[in-house]
């Protein structure tokens, strides 16, 4: 299949501001591209590119004084397929993890897991390992957070997640991090699109989305508290130790956005013409 994403954010700028912005699919699906994710900005200027720590795309920008559009509009081919599993997945012992996998074992920004390893010893110590100790926490997450676009708020950490009860798909995706890794387990914050494919299609408008990877076995597995089922057409845009490392747009300068818009949607194939002679 092939899925239509993209975005139209429009910032209101009193004096020239200086952005940085994790907008890119990730490169992992660059082959999959049919439409490149070019930026394309309104008034034009300079865009640069660079990959950041984290291997994910980025660019920087200067925005002039004024209304200033930012928009991309890309064609990605998909499997089709929802995303893969293996209840067989074991955690792996600290001693012998990859050394890339370390960092995301530690307490970061939103993720605090010297306050939440009590509580995660405690909801999940005596229960499996490996994937369906993940798949606990993503239980626990799911039943525990009530989603709502009213709950947002930048900078809502995980352990305030788990005391306030509420949020939107970051704080889900920050909770089920902090819980994995006072658990051992390695779990990176994920950001990109989720289309409604195979899922009741609702009237809320399409945002990015928050998810999370574990690493079991030998690999990243996707995992989404928010959403807790496997989904077709993820597309992937960036990964970080939490959301502070994928923001979208880190700007530097006074700033209202006045516009923003999602689309995720898959396109509709045309049928193939069989000739009779």
């Amino acid at each position: 299949m092939q899925i239509r994403v993209g975005f139209e954010m429009t910032y209101d700028c009193p004096q020239d501001t200086t952005m940085l912005l994790a907008l890119h699919i990730h490169y992992s699906r660059a082959s999959d591209l049919v439409r490149p994710d070019h930026l394309v900005t309104t008034p034009a200027v300079p865009v640069m590119a660079y990959r950041d720590s984290f291997g994910n795309w980025c660019s920087r920008l200067v925005a002039p004084a004024g209304i200033f559009t930012i928009t991309s509009d890309a064609l990605v081919n998909d499997t089709g397929l929802p995303d893969p599993v293996d209840f067989d997945a074991q955690q792996v012992d600290v001693a012998h993890l990859p050394e890339s996998a370390l960092v995301y074992l530690l307490g970061s920004r939103y993720c605090e897991t010297d306050l939440l390893s009590n509580i995660a010893w405690n909801l999940f110590g005596s229960g499996p390992t490996g994937w369906h100790r993940v798949q606990a926490i993503c239980d626990f997450v799911h039943q525990h957070i009530e989603f709502g676009y009213r709950h947002a708020r930048r900078t809502r950490t995980a352990y305030e997640a788990y005391n306030e009860g509420r949020g939107v798909c970051r704080d889900y995706a920050h909770l089920g991090v902090a819980l994995c890794r006072a658990m051992n387990i390695p779990a990176r914050y994920c950001t990109g699109y989720i289309p409604d494919i195979g899922v009741p299609v609702t009237d809320a408008p399409m945002d990015f989305a928050g998810w999370f990877e574990a690493y079991l076995g030998d690999r990243w597995w996707t995992f989404d508290p928010r959403n807790n089922q496997r989904r077709i057409g993820r597309i992937l845009m960036g990964r970080g130790r939490d959301a502070c490392d994928v923001a979208l747009a880190n700007t530097f300068g006074p700033n209202y956005l006045a516009g923003f818009k999602v689309w995720a949607d898959e396109i509709e194939q045309p049928e193939a013409v069989t000739s009779v002679e």
